[in-house]
């Protein structure tokens, strides 16, 4: 009697279904990755860990926006401006209230979640281009409130920060800050794919798929569009505390709306409602600008610089080839990286089957 070998995947209860890691593999995989990544710094200079460094809080923000704009179906234009509030704040906590570092993160976090189901609170009524405008205004807003107030900014002089320290370690380089950041990714991570394994996770992609249906079915729109406001700040609290006692620094000046914007990108290139796609759009997005660079770095000087008598201002075309590539991408496609890469995955699943 010939055997059935099954292909595919086949789910037979609801907890299989919600299973946020499907296969062993994928359990492996991703054990493997964090693995990696802590062994990074023992094979990385600084240049390239600071590029991790800078991915895992990217992609800690972009994460906060794609629960707001991929899973709720809202839309927000002030992102950056909640990043900076989240990194002014846990400055300011540590220099005025000497907060240790460590806790004054999760509370700059708190904190930017409140600002955000402030700003957040048009959204109860308003929808698409109007909320659109309304999150703009919270970015202008923001951006003022930044500039004039010294007590809390510094100014436009900007705000001195600490490195993070815990129990007397001190994260003050990269190959120590990395760990940090990573703590933090898997938090954040974690957190957001147990969030849509929830009744509140799922009430937010009802709001998404069809508002009409999911306030019939009793769920109260008000809420949970307000409630996602208040939960992409949260990230983008973290990501902005995260940031500051990176740099070691923070300036007025940095979060303004092309940050935004560059959030936005992320997102819609990593997959709008993947948890996964926000780390792969924010990995794009720091990544691309330092591969063009690269590339102009090699033509510079050579014979397609002579002939198009460029100079040395060939470099001033990595914005240019930034805003090409992106177009580009979501042209051909437009499901983001995650949705690739699932693509990927099943294909190599059903191999030689997979027709």
């Amino acid at each position: 009697m010939a055997t059935m070998i099954p292909a595919g995947v086949y789910r037979t209860s609801y907890h299989e279904d919600m299973t946020i890691l499907e296969t062993r593999n994928s359990r492996l995989a991703l054990w493997l990755g964090i693995a990696l990544v802590c062994a990074a710094p023992f094979a990385f200079g600084r240049y390239e860990l600071g590029l991790l460094v800078n991915i895992g809080i990217m992609g800690i923000a972009a994460l906060g926006l794609n629960i707001l704009v991929g899973f709720t179906g809202q839309i927000s234009i002030g992102h950056a401006a909640f990043f900076g509030f989240g990194a002014f704040m846990s400055a300011w906590l540590h220099e005025t209230w000497h907060i240790p570092v460590a806790f004054c993160i999760p509370l700059a976090g708190l904190t930017t979640a409140l600002v955000g189901l402030v700003f957040g609170a048009p959204a109860a009524r308003l929808k698409g281009l109007y909320l659109a405008i309304a999150t703009l205004a919270a970015q202008f807003i923001l951006e003022d409130f930044f500039a004039r107030a010294q007590w809390f900014t510094g100014g436009v002089a900007g705000r001195i920060t600490e490195p993070f320290e815990a129990f007397g370690w001190r994260a003050d380089r990269e190959e120590s800050y990395l760990y940090v950041v990573l703590a933090w990714v898997v938090i954040m991570f974690v957190g957001a794919s147990n969030l849509m394994r929830t009744r509140d996770g799922r009430a937010l992609v009802a709001v998404r798929d069809h508002y009409l249906s999911a306030e019939v079915m009793g769920i109260n729109l008000a809420y949970y569009r307000t409630l996602s406001f208040g939960i992409a700040s949260l990230y983008a609290g973290i990501a902005g505390a995260l940031y500051a006692h990176y740099l070691l620094f923070v300036s007025v000046e940095a979060f303004n709306i092309l940050l935004s914007i560059q959030f936005l990108g992320m997102v819609i290139i990593g997959g709008l409602g993947s948890v996964s796609g926000s780390l792969m759009g924010a990995a794009f997005m720091v990544l691309l600008p330092e591969v063009v660079q690269a590339m102009a770095d090699a033509l510079s000087g050579g014979a397609i610089d002579r002939a198009l008598r460029l100079g040395n201002s060939i470099s001033f075309l990595r914005e240019m080839a930034v805003g090409a590539v992106i177009i580009l991408f979501l042209i051909f496609e437009p499901d983001g990286l995650a949705h690739r890469w699932r693509l990927i995955k099943a294909y190599w699943k059903l191999y030689p089957y997979s027709h």
